[in-house]
C-alpha cells in the first residue's frame, strides 16, 4: 500500500512507513536457500474493458536451472487469480486482443532454437495458437484496432534459416566485421542483418513488409483508425555513430515511411522499452525526448507529444528535473500517465496535455514498476523494501493489492529494518541513500558493514524489495546503499556531475556516506566491505585504488581499465561522445585508467566476477585487474560464469554468486576480528 511522506528526523533517517522490522509470526532469518525463491511480477496489462488483468511472472526451476516467464490471469475483483500459461517454454509480453476475449503474447514454444514467435491463446484458456512464422523470430507486435491484423518486428533471417537441408545447419562461418558498432550483449558479433516491420493478416494471407533498408526499427503502434503505423528507427545518417533515433509513420497497407520527429537527438530509443502512444483522436503521439547526444545517459528523459499532420512537437515536461517513461494517453486525451522517478522512488504521476502540470496520482515511498488504464480502471505494479512487486488496482483513491505471488515463501521470515538516510557531501551537496539493519539490531552495537555501489550510472537505490540487501542483513551486517552523483532520481544537474570525471565526486561521496554510518555509530570501522556491479564494479575500483580501509572488495562486471573497453565492447558511441577517442584524448583515457595503471596502491582483498561473454563490459577488464593484483601477490579472486553476458541469468550461478558473496566478506570479516584479538 502506498505511504504517505514522512519529514526527516533529526538524526538524517526516515523510518519507511508501513515498514516493520518484522513480520507477525515471524521465525527465521533468509539464508542462501532462499535464492531462487523469489517471483518476479511484470507488465500487468488491463483488459479493454477493465475486467480482467494479464501479468507475468518469473520464477525459478532449479531442478532444470534454469528461469521461467509464465502469463497469470486475475479478474478485477481478486476472485480470480490464476495461471493462464504454462508451457515448456516461456511466455511473456501479454497484450489483450481488442475485443479482450483473447491474449497474445511472445514465446518460443517447442523450437529448439528458442526463437520467439506471437501466440494466442483464449482468456478461458485451452490450446495456445502460433500466429506468426518469422524465421527469425519476432521481438515485438501490436494488434490492429480491429483485432484482423498484427503488426510485428522481425530480425532477417540468419543463413542457415533460410537452409532447406537441415543436415547443414550449424556449420561454422567466417565472422566478417565491417559496422562501426560490431558487438552488442545478449547478441555477440553485429552483422547486416536488421529487424523490420511486418504486417500480417490473421485471417489469412503472407506477411508483408512495411520497412526496409539497413536500419533498425522498433516500436510498432497502430494509430486508433489502423490506418497508420508509427515506429521509431535511425534512418537519418549512419546508425552506429549517432543515437538519434526518431519517430516514423508508415501507411498500414504500405507505402514510404514519413518522418514526424527532427530532433537532433533521441527520440524514443527502444533500449528504454518505452512504447508510443497514440492520442485517442490519433492527432498527436506521445514519446520519450533524450537531452542532447553528447550527454548520452546523462540526460534526463522528457515527456513528448507530435503532431502527426504537421510534425511539430512540444515537450510537455521541460520544467521538471526528472526522468519519466512508458507513457499512456488518458481516455479523454486531456493528460497523459507516465512514471516518474523521485529521489529513491517511482511514482506514477498524470501531464496535463494542454499545460504540463504533473499530478503524482500513486507517490509516497515505494517503487510503482509498471501500470496499465483501460475501461476507466487502472492498475499497477509496486514494492517496497519489505514487499517484493505484486499487482495493485486503484479503486477510486484506495489501492487494493490483487496478486499474492510472494507471500508463501515470505510467511515466517524475519526482514531486516530499511531506512531512508542523508548527509552533507563535503561540497555540501545533500546525499541519499538506503540503510538496511541485521533483522536483531541492537541499538548501540558496531555491525560489519557491507557497502553497495549501484550500477549505470544512471540507475538509483529505490525503496523497493531487493532480496540481496536482506541476505546480507541476516549475515548480521548493516548494508550501506547510497546513492552518490552521476545517477539518476535527482535532476540533471546531479546525474552529470560525474561527466567525463568517473571516481572522482561519487567515489567522495561513498565515502563520506562510509563517514556518516561510522560516526552514527552504526558499522564497526575495522570491518567494511564494499560491492558492485558494473558502473558500480568500477567504482568500487576508483574507491580502493584511494582509500585502504575496506577489509573486503567485490567488483562485478567491471573495469579498472576503459581502454581496454575501447573495441572490446558495444560502447564506441558512449565513448566518444564522452570521452573523446583516445588518440585524442589520451591524457583523460589515462586518468579514467587509474585503478589498473596504480593498481600498486590496491591492498584491498578483492574478488572479481565476470561473464564470460560480456559484450557491455568485457572479461578482459576483470582479467586485466585480477592479474596485475595476483602479480603483486595481493589476495585476490577471479571468477567467470561460462556463456553468460553482462548480467548472470542461469540459477545456479546466481546462487553461486551470492554464496560467493557470503563468503568473500564473511571470511575477511573474520579475519579482521581474529587479528584484532
Amino acid at each position: 500500500m502506498p505511504a504517505a511522506r514522512l519529514g526527516r528526523t533529526s538524526a538524517g533517517l526516515t523510518a519507511l512507513a508501513l515498514l516493520a522490522a518484522t513480520r507477525a509470526g515471524a521465525q527465521r532469518t533468509l539464508t542462501l536457500a532462499d535464492v531462487g525463491r523469489l517471483r518476479s511480477v511484470e507488465d500487468v496489462r488491463l483488459s479493454p474493458s477493465g475486467e480482467w488483468l494479464a501479468y507475468t511472472v518469473t520464477s525459478v526451476d532449479s531442478a532444470a536451472d534454469r528461469s521461467e516467464t509464465h502469463i497469470w490471469l486475475a479478474s478485477w475483483t481478486g476472485a480470480v487469480d490464476t495461471l493462464l500459461t504454462g508451457s515448456s517454454s516461456s511466455e511473456r509480453q501479454p497484450r489483450w486482443r481488442p475485443d479482450g476475449d483473447a491474449l497474445a503474447y511472445l514465446s518460443a514454444g517447442e523450437d529448439p532454437r528458442g526463437v520467439e514467435q506471437v501466440w494466442a491463446i483464449d482468456r478461458d484458456g485451452g490450446t495456445p495458437r502460433r500466429l506468426t512464422a518469422a524465421p527469425g523470430g519476432v521481438s515485438d507486435f501490436a494488434w490492429s484496432p480491429d483485432g484482423r491484423h498484427l503488426a510485428y518486428v522481425a530480425t532477417d533471417p540468419t543463413p542457415d534459416d533460410t537452409l532447406q537441408d537441415s543436415s547443414k545447419r550449424g556449420r561454422p562461418r567466417p565472422i566478417v566485421i565491417d559496422r562501426l558498432q560490431f558487438k552488442k550483449d545478449y547478441v555477440g558479433y553485429l552483422d547486416h542483418r536488421r529487424s523490420h516491420i511486418y504486417v500480417v493478416d490473421l485471417e489469412g494471407g503472407a506477411p508483408r513488409q512495411l520497412t526496409v533498408g539497413d536500419v533498425d526499427d522498433a516500436l510498432p503502434a497502430w494509430s486508433p483508425d489502423g490506418r497508420q503505423i508509427a515506429f521509431v528507427s535511425k534512418r537519418s545518417g549512419e546508425g552506429d555513430r549517432t543515437d538519434n533515433w526518431d519517430v516514423y509513420v508508415v501507411d498500414a497497407g504500405g507505402g514510404e515511411p514519413r518522418r514526424l520527429t527532427t530532433y537532433a537527438g533521441d527520440d524514443n530509443d527502444p533500449e528504454w522499452g518505452s512504447a508510443l502512444a497514440w492520442s485517442p483522436d490519433g492527432t498527436q503521439i506521445a514519446y520519450l525526448r533524450a537531452g542532447p547526444q553528447r550527454l548520452i545517459y546523462y540526460a534526463l528523459w522528457k515527456l513528448a507529444v507530435v503532431s502527426v499532420a504537421t510534425g511539430s512537437s512540444r515537450v510537455l515536461t521541460a520544467a521538471l528535473d526528472r526522468w519519466v517513461s512508458d507513457p499512456q494517453w488518458s481516455p479523454d486525451g486531456a493528460a497523459i500517465w507516465v512514471l516518474l522517478e523521485d529521489d529513491r522512488a517511482m511514482q506514477l504521476a498524470r501531464v496535463s496535455v494542454a499545460g504540463g502540470a504533473v499530478e503524482r496520482v500513486i507517490a509516497g515511498r515505494q517503487v510503482v514498476s509498471g501500470f496499465s488504464a483501460a475501461g476507466g480502471r487502472l492498475a499497477f505494479i509496486s514494492s517496497t523494501p519489505l514487499q517484493p512487486p505484486e499487482v495493485f488496482v486503484l479503486d477510486g483513491q484506495t489501492p487494493r493489492r490483487l496478486s499474492h505471488q510472494n507471500d508463501e515463501w515470505l510467511r515466517g521470515v524475519t526482514l531486516g529494518r530499511v531506512e531512508e538516510f542523508s548527509f552533507r557531501a563535503r561540497d555540501g551537496l545533500g546525499i541519499h541513500g538506503l540503510l538496511v539493519k541485521p533483522p536483531n539490531y541492537q541499538p548501540g552495537r558496531r555491525y560489519p558493514m557491507v557497502v553497495r555501489v549501484h550500477g549505470g550510472p544512471d540507475e538509483q537505490w529505490q525503496t523497493e524489495f531487493d532480496l540481496e540487501f536482506q541476505i546480507f542483513a541476516a549475515q548480521g551486517w548493516v548494508v550501506l546503499a547510497p546513492n552518490p552523483r552521476g545517477g539518476t532520481g535527482r535532476g540533471e544537474a546531479f546525474s552529470t556531475a560525474i561527466y567525463r570525471h568517473w571516481g572522482e565526486k561519487d567515489a567522495r561521496d561513498i565515502l563520506g556516506a562510509v563517514d556518516w554510518a561510522v560516526g552514527k555509530g552504526l558499522a564497526d570501522q575495522t570491518r567494511l566491505g564494499i560491492a558492485g556491479w558494473s558502473y558500480g564494479a568500477m567504482l568500487v575500483n576508483y574507491i580502493i585504488v584511494e582509500d585502504t580501509r575496506f577489509a573486503a572488495a567485490i567488483a562485478g562486471g567491471g573495469s579498472g581499465n576503459p581502454l581496454a573497453g575501447y573495441g572490446a565492447d558495444q560502447y564506441v558511441r558512449e565513448y566518444e561522445s564522452e570521452i573523446g577517442p583516445p588518440w585524442k584524448n589520451t591524457e583523460v583515457w589515462i586518468r579514467l585508467a587509474r585503478p589498473f595503471l596504480h593498481a600498486d596502491r590496491i591492498v584491498t582483498p578483492t574478488l572479481f566476477i565476470h561473464g564470460e561473454k560480456d559484450a557491455n563490459l568485457s572479461v578482459t577488464n576483470s582479467e586485466q585487474m585480477y592479474q596485475a593484483l595476483r602479480s603483486l601477490g595481493r589476495d585476490t579472486q577471479l571468477v567467470i560464469y561460462p556463456d553468460e553476458y553482462h548480467i548472470p541469468g542461469r540459477p545456479s550461478f546466481l546462487r553461486d554468486r551470492m554464496s560467493r558473496y557470503v563468503d568473500w566478506f564473511s571470511r575477511h570479516f573474520a579475519a579482521v576480528r581474529s587479528a584484532t584479538k
